[in-house]
């Protein structure tokens, strides 16, 4: 598991500032080719957060995103900030959390008209199911006089373009609306973000902040006032959740006695009393009449990673010749498996890092492919650990 900070992004400086508000310790971080972070703790925690700026457009928030990963291995990366409503039932200074963000710019051009091709990113099923929790409290928001009922959060739809969307008339937003009517919300960057999380195999959540209704009202005086509260909400929840996430990754560090209780939390030994019976697993150990659940072979050298890799490599050649992984998604797989084996061949603690993160890269192009992600879970671990 990710030992690094959560990762906060944001577009625009207001945006920017709003999260910084409310951190503390700042340390400015520079990546090799410039790029400026600031990492400190939500105040009164010790939840680190790196903080950084992507400016506008998903090509930015991309690369931006990407090295932000590639630089802190973080728990999450979490992109926050304001948007546009694309419907009405959307309130002004509610927070839209991402449930799938779509890359609404892909498409086709006939005679007959525009056909959309979107590129669609799920959130991770964990942090959606967080969110929707901390939602459920009520507690996150600082509230503003005159504002006492507070901001609601939604899950939905988030529609990502190249462009600033604000009309609701234009040839353009009609197709917008009459292709991703589902979509909450408009803005510029989730999919870069998403792409980035995909690819390097971090979790990414987009929490935006509604400013306006991509109405024609943009830089109104409305906005000016809209904007900054959106902003303001939309960080308080993402810093409500970085928190949240820190905390679930320190727990299950802890040594399994010294957790709190939960459902999952029963014996990890089944007992087989019955004589002449038999007891089918999925996975684990047989001892005598006793069934350990939950048993994972962790390779514990480079030795053993390189071989498991290598039986990774003829798995993933199944899965291709079974259909599961598209050709390209198959041929970048096997470029990351390469680069991985280099790195564990070399035996240095900068090569376990390198290591890790091309795993994990390496495991967002398989998302996909459930049994292939699995048999990848341990062999980062055990990268890490060789670290």
């Amino acid at each position: 598991m990710a030992k690094g900070p959560v990762v906060i992004l944001t577009a625009l400086n207001l945006e920017y500032q709003s999260v910084r508000q409310r951190l503390a310790d700042l340390l400015v971080h520079r990546h090799e080719r410039g790029t400026r972070f600031e990492v400190g703790t939500v105040r009164g925690t010790s939840c680190r957060v790196a903080l950084g700026l992507t400016n506008k457009g998903n090509h930015s928030a991309a690369v931006i995103a990407e090295r932000a990963i590639q630089e802190f291995s973080p728990v999450a990366v979490l992109f926050v900030g304001v948007a546009g409503a694309l419907w009405d039932a959307t309130r002004l200074g509610d927070v839209v959390v991402a449930s799938h963000v779509y890359a609404y710019h892909g498409g086709t051009s006939e005679d007959d008209g525009l056909k959309a091709r979107p590129r669609v990113w799920e959130a991770p099923h964990g942090i959606s199911q967080l969110a929707s929790h901390l939602a459920r409290l009520s507690d996150w928001a600082d509230l503003t006089p005159g504002h006492e009922d507070g901001p609601q959060v939604r899950f939905g739809a988030i529609a990502a373009g190249e462009i600033v969307q604000n009309s609701r008339i234009s040839a353009e937003a009609k197709w917008i609306r009459q292709h991703y009517n589902d979509a909450l919300a408009i803005e510029m960057e989730a999919a870069g973000v998403a792409q980035a999380g995909h690819l390097s195999g971090a979790p990414v959540a987009i929490v935006r902040g509604i400013s306006d209704r991509a109405d024609g009202t943009k830089n109104s005086s409305e906005d000016r006032n809209w904007q900054p509260r959106a902003a303001a909400n939309a960080a308080a929840f993402a810093i409500r959740l970085a928190v949240e996430l820190v905390g679930e990754q320190k727990e299950a560090a802890m040594p399994q006695d010294n957790r709190g209780f939960s459902a999952d939390r029963f014996d990890r030994r089944v007992s087989n009393t019955v004589h002449n019976s038999t007891v089918g697993i999925m996975a684990g150990s047989v001892t005598g009449s006793s069934v350990y659940m939950n048993t994972v072979t962790k390779a514990s050298s480079p030795t053993n990673l390189i071989t498991e890799l290598h039986r990774f490599r003829d798995q993933l050649g199944a899965h291709r010749a079974e259909g599961a992984i598209d050709e390209d998604s198959y041929q970048e797989a096997l470029t990351d498996l390469d680069s991985a084996l280099r790195s564990a061949g070399e035996r240095t603690s900068e090569s376990s890092k390198r290591t890790v993160m091309t795993l994990k890269r390496l495991r967002g192009l398989v998302a996909e492919c459930p049994a292939l992600v699995a048999t990848l879970a341990p062999m980062v671990a055990a990268a890490g650990d060789l670290a």
